[in-house]
């Protein structure tokens, strides 16, 4: 019988389980204070090696298996998490750039990290230049003295145009410029960012590797270990951590993860061939397509397309017609993101986000989920109708 008082016992316990416990799902460790077994191992551990347990917010087994996994799936040596993919996106940024600095962003960067350009612009004294998506071993020419960085997405998540990243990467390389990708749309199954010369791979998590549209996460791979350091002390002074209850839905979600993206692949492929052929849409952007923008460069470097692509439509349909479309669709839900098992539908004002962008219509982008295609192109139907 224990010879501490009842309120002290409910405290400390000299229970332990036994060892030898296993099953097939990663065990969720939840922690912020990290118990050292004595001041010896509390000063030699270091939280930038990962050899040891120090604070919740640098690592527990639950977060280290997941940084693991991601990192192998993408071909990379070194994984950090982040609460979300814009904050990994902002974690690049301010680990690799300072005051004087310029960065390079394609025209068609997911918006969130175009926001974050304009604020290093304003507030950093950081330039941020943008690029033609498609310009491929041209952005040598952008490349000035104090460049550092280059963010690359592919495809650009909106208009899908598909860039030439080899050449990207070649004219980086020259010039001793760092390349970032954004491969959230590949889910790093489709395409494999550090066999193009990508120095750092961001994926938001919260997409396909989640599958279940009810977390956000985001992730930055390396494969050079000076790199990661860099990266390291940026998530360290940033106050970056996840919890273990979202690193276990994601480790839960991996193993279904190719089958799913393959799924949607497919039924997207579907979807969108029957779209091309209504007199309603004069474009479909679908990189799998030969006319989509960087076809060619999808052609050569991916494997697979998943379940996201946009459609333009006829410019004799004004934007309150292309939005009763969108309201009229009743499996299709009005969200953002992708990668989840239900369907989603998204108008956008294009003409207003992109600089260049030629085409007339209004473009609504199409998440294909897991549900079966006829049923989502019965759905399309009926709301084109709507028009």
């Amino acid at each position: 019988m224990s010879s501490k008082h009842l309120q002290t016992q409910l405290i400390h316990t000299d229970y332990s389980a036994p060892e030898g416990f296993a099953t097939f799902p990663s065990a969720i460790h939840h922690a912020s204070t990290v118990l050292f077994k004595n001041v010896a191992a509390m000063r030699s551990g270091d939280w930038k090696e990962k050899n040891a347990y120090t604070y919740g917010l640098h690592g527990t087994p639950t977060t280290f298996t997941l940084e693991a996994r991601l990192a192998e799936i993408e071909g990379g040596a070194h994984c950090l998490l982040a609460p979300s993919g814009l904050a990994a996106i902002a974690m690049v940024d301010f680990a690799l750039l300072k005051t004087g600095d310029d960065v390079l962003l394609p025209d068609n960067v997911y918006n969130p990290n175009r926001e974050l350009g304009k604020w290093l612009s304003a507030d950093f004294g950081i330039t941020a230049r943008y690029y033609d998506p498609l310009i491929g071993a041209g952005i040598a020419e952008l490349i000035q003295p104090n460049t550092k960085l280059i963010w690359t997405e592919a495809p650009g998540s909106v208009s899908m145009e598909v860039p030439d990243l080899r050449a990207i990467c070649a004219a980086a390389k020259a010039r001793g410029v760092l390349v970032a990708l954004d491969n959230t749309w590949s889910a790093g199954l489709a395409l494999r960012g550090f066999d193009m010369g990508v120095d750092i791979i961001m994926q938001a998590l919260t997409k396909y590797q989640s599958g279940g549209s009810d977390v956000l996460m985001g992730a930055l791979i390396t494969r050079d270990r000076a790199l990661h350091d860099r990266l390291s002390m940026a998530h360290m002074r940033l106050g970056m951590g996840v919890g273990a209850d979202d690193a276990y839905l994601v480790l839960r979600g991996l193993p279904t993860m190719k089958l799913r993206f393959e799924a949607h692949d497919a039924s997207a492929r579907k979807v969108a061939g029957w779209l091309k052929a209504r007199p309603e849409i004069t474009k479909v952007l679908h990189p799998a397509f030969e006319d989509c923008p960087g076809h060619e460069h999808w052609k050569r470097d991916f494997t697979g397309a998943g379940g996201l692509f946009s459609v333009l439509f006829d410019a004799k349909y004004t934007e309150e017609q292309t939005d009763r479309f969108v309201d009229s669709l009743k499996l299709f839900k009005i969200g953002y993101s992708w990668g989840g098992a239900n369907s989603l539908c998204v108008p956008y004002r294009i003409q207003a986000m992109r600089r260049n962008w030629k085409d007339a219509g209004t473009l609504v982008r199409f998440n294909i989920g897991l549900e079966d295609p006829a049923d989502l192109i019965a759905d399309i139907e009926q709301a084109l109708a709507a028009l």
